[in-house]
């Protein structure tokens, strides 16, 4: 490299574009995520910008004080659980919150990497999702840090995320229910392409089958963890001759369309149907029975991820993935079966 860019100086725009073998206007289009340059050249640009730690001090133009949140969708009180986390951290570091919705279930696309890469947050925090190899190079050669919550699937072991124990969430919530006597026990988890769903399910199983049942497959359902969805399937478990004396919903939303269900068939809960949910978001307690539920600690997993992306960067390695605990929370929803 050229002297400019030797130890104890801050590399150039122009030491990158002699190395890469381009113009230093090209070098510019990649810094500000602009689309018009070939994928290779990305690539090698970004490479250089990363590996020698390119840090943009424009006078006047500060790093943005804002963390980033990444959703797919921002339609539930989930969604609010997790906002309400980071902005607690973001008060104590006098940030600000700006929310994205990306419309893809696991990754962001193209056109929010090059607003990030303009607005230049303290951080970015995405919700169930994954990170491209090239969207992780682009962040990291700007010093943007990233964390994920609920990964989507199993991250890089490069990639800090924070998540909740879902297979033991699924475990204490099938186990209460067989505990009580429950054999023919429904699972209505999440979409099939996630990680949290999966755990879920397998903590389901673990717990069926430590209670001496053999799950039956008709009463395993993929959901989206939305009231109407959960609606849906709950009239369809319902509805079979044998049906469960028991439904176990990966959300409170979904069990909140199973309480509705119930309702229009004519089911008594608990009387004639057992009903466990999870999150223990607001609306969980103040239902009709309140809802039996697994709390999963949202607020503490954002607040956790904010302050991973706050560390300084010689300190973030040090915890890259957090699992925090969950824990059966028993209300009104769930009972002893009428019968076996």
């Amino acid at each position: 490299m050229p002297e400019e860019a030797q130890v104890g100086r801050r590399v150039t725009l122009a030491a990158v574009a002699r190395e890469a073998g381009v113009s230093l206007p090209t070098v510019s289009k990649v810094l500000n995520g602009r689309s018009d340059v070939s994928p290779a050249t990305r690539a090698k640009v970004e490479r250089l910008l990363e590996t020698h730690g390119y840090r943009r001090r424009t006078p006047g133009q500060p790093q943005a004080p804002l963390i980033e949140i990444v959703f797919h969708e921002l339609e539930s009180v989930w969604a609010m659980e997790l906002i309400r986390g980071v902005e607690n951290v973001a008060k104590q570091n006098d940030a600000t919150v700006a929310l994205t919705e990306s419309g893809t279930r696991q990754a962001p696309g193209p056109e929010w990497i090059a607003g990030v890469l303009r607005r230049r947050p303290l951080g970015v925090l995405l919700v169930f999702s994954t990170v491209p190899e090239d969207v992780k190079r682009q962040l990291r050669s700007r010093a943007i840090p990233f964390v994920i919550v609920d990964p989507a699937g199993d991250p890089d072991p490069d990639v800090p995320s924070v998540g909740s124990a879902n297979w033991a969430g699924g475990v204490a919530a099938t186990r209460h229910l067989t505990d009580q006597g429950h054999r023919r026990v429904a699972i209505i988890t999440g979409p099939e392409d996630l990680m949290c769903s999966l755990a879920r399910l397998d903590g389901y199983r673990s717990a069926m089958a430590m209670a001496g049942h053999e799950p039956d497959p008709g009463l395993v359902r993929f959901g989206d963890f939305h009231v109407q969805g959960g609606f849906e399937h709950a009239m369809d478990l319902l509805r079979r001759p044998e049906r469960p004396t028991a439904i176990f919903a990966g959300s409170d939303l979904q069990a909140l369309g199973v309480l509705e269900a119930a309702r229009v068939l004519g089911l008594s809960v608990p009387g004639d149907l057992s009903v466990v949910g999870y999150d223990d978001v607001p609306p969980a307690r103040w239902s009709s029975p309140p809802l039996t539920t697994v709390q999963q600690p949202l607020q503490r997993m954002a607040e956790e991820a904010a302050r991973m992306l706050l560390r300084p960067k010689d300190t973030r390695k040090a915890a890259l993935r957090i699992e925090l605990a969950t824990h059966l929370v028993i209300r009104q929803s769930t009972a002893p079966p009428a019968r076996s």
